[in-house]
């Protein structure tokens, strides 16, 4: 499994936004978490339920996500 398979994404969990494998728990608030600070091992105190593969997969989506570039789309005028 990579670390992207982890990441998911379902209208009816917290509004679409990516998640850990479906749960509540949104890439966002785990990147913020380490982002402030909280090591690894406080991470997984602070939410049992997730494993250490589920920090790096968060952490890995997000730099996808930073490198990705959006172009808009040029439709030509009739």
């Amino acid at each position: 499994m990579g670390a992207l398979d982890r990441i998911t994404f379902d209208p009816d969990v917290m509004g679409g936004k990516p998640c850990i494998r479906g749960m509540r728990l949104t890439v966002g608030m785990v990147v913020g978490l380490i982002a402030s600070g909280h090591t690894r091992g406080e991470i997984l105190e602070l939410y049992p339920y997730l494993e250490a593969e589920d920090i790096n997969g968060a952490l890995a989506y997000a730099a996808w996500r930073v490198e990705e570039i959006e172009v808009p789309l040029v439709t030509a005028s009739g």
